[in-house]
């Protein structure tokens, strides 16, 4: 192997999952500013993701994934919302349960995501979740049949579902005199059970396809059941799973907010510098300055490596606040920039609708501030999501 040969292998085996998004960025914008049906599902790009590798940054390097860390991916997500908000949260909807099920077995030691971590890898699957309507609360029902379960419910939010290979969901058991259990497994979107709905017309994130499922009486295995936990409240896994994918979700409206604020500044730059026009950048650059500082908290919990509500509260605490000052941020955006921020051209409608979004995951802002509130005076939180 020739020298330069040798530098181009290490190259290539040093480039991370951020070096990647930063390569495929400006493609995925052009693509997003070419589009003339936004209710189009991005599959395009999931193409992209998965022939670059995307897919399994987040699954260990010992399982033959990127051994991306969470702080990578965050960036990762981050960087693909700077250039195309749909296509990054489509993505931290496969991300965030796959960085969870790394995290349980790199540092719980749960061999049962072995598997289904080792399929990523190989196969490189796509995974879909179907966010708050799978929620602390759970959602569907499950019937016991012989050898397993008769699953029946709806799901809405199932972003990525045009292309996704494996539904992540849940549903209910009751038992007569027991207290309701919530199931978890995994459900292939090809069975004949399931059916998507083509519901998927929003204000923003328009390209993430995240159409609602209906899943018909599909026969989940015993063997299948990845977890089990009490309906309606929260639980340790849950714990994991919260304190893991919000990073991660808000990684992407950070950069969406990042995007819409350059956009700004080069259009004030190409009129007169007013005061009103300095204090609309001075605005916009604090709001976001304080949507970095949050998100970056929220980065610090998972740090801990010690998931609990604490973890929880700081989290849902970081949360609301990069929701907050990014829509903030954004809004300012849209001041500062003028009339022509309100042609679809200059490209900041679609991050100020984008940016909407971030409203709509969990914790909502009166349980998030509930439960901070019982945090702060060491009163229970089980029953608050």
């Amino acid at each position: 192997m020739s020298a330069n040969a040798a530098g181009d292998a290490r190259a290539a085996e040093t480039r991370t999952a951020v070096d990647v998004a930063r390569e495929l960025g400006p493609i995925l914008a052009q693509r997003a500013n070419e589009t003339t049906d936004e209710d189009r599902f991005i599959a395009d790009n999931f193409t992209l993701l998965r022939s670059a590798g995307l897919v399994e940054a987040g699954v260990p390097a010992e399982l033959g994934g990127g051994g991306a860390s969470i702080d990578e991916l965050a960036e990762m997500l981050r960087t693909l919302g700077y250039h195309c908000g749909s296509t990054a949260l489509a993505l931290s909807m496969h991300t965030h349960p796959v960085a969870t099920a790394a995290w349980r077995w790199k540092h719980q030691k749960v061999t049962t995501v072995e598997a289904l971590l080792k399929r990523i890898a190989t196969e490189h699957i796509l995974l879909v979740t179907s966010g708050g309507s799978d929620w602390i609360a759970g959602s569907g029902k499950a019937e016991r049949v012989d050898g397993g379960y008769r699953i029946t419910g709806r799901k809405a939010f199932a972003s990525c579902v045009p292309v996704g290979d494996l539904f992540m969901t849940s549903a209910i058991l009751e038992n007569e005199g027991e207290p309701p259990t919530v199931l978890h497994f995994g459900i292939p979107l090809n069975s004949p059970q399931v059916r998507v709905l083509d519901t998927w017309r929003a204000l923003g994130m328009r390209g993430t396809g995240s159409h609602d499922l209906v899943i018909e009486g599909h026969i989940v295995p015993d063997s299948a059941i990845a977890a089990r936990r009490k309906a309606g409240e929260w639980d340790p896994l849950f714990e994991v799973i919260a304190t893991i994918s919000m990073p991660l979700i808000y990684s992407v409206y950070l950069g969406v907010a990042e995007s819409a604020r350059d956009i700004a500044l080069s259009l004030a730059k190409q009129k007169q510098v007013t005061r009103y026009v300095l204090e609309r950048a001075g605005r916009m650059d604090t709001e976001l300055a304080a949507a970095r500082l949050a998100h970056e908290s929220m980065l610090g919990a998972v740090r801990l490596n010690a998931p609990s509500a604490d973890t929880v509260n700081r989290v849902m605490i970081g949360k609301q606040l990069v929701t907050r000052h990014a829509i903030g941020a954004v809004d300012f955006a849209m001041e500062l920039a003028g009339g022509v921020g309100f042609y679809r051209l200059a490209g900041l409608e679609r991050r100020f609708r984008d940016i909407q979004a971030a409203r709509y995951h969990p914790l909502k802002s009166e349980p998030q501030m509930e439960y901070a509130g019982a945090i702060a005076l060491g009163l229970p939180v089980d029953r608050i999501f």
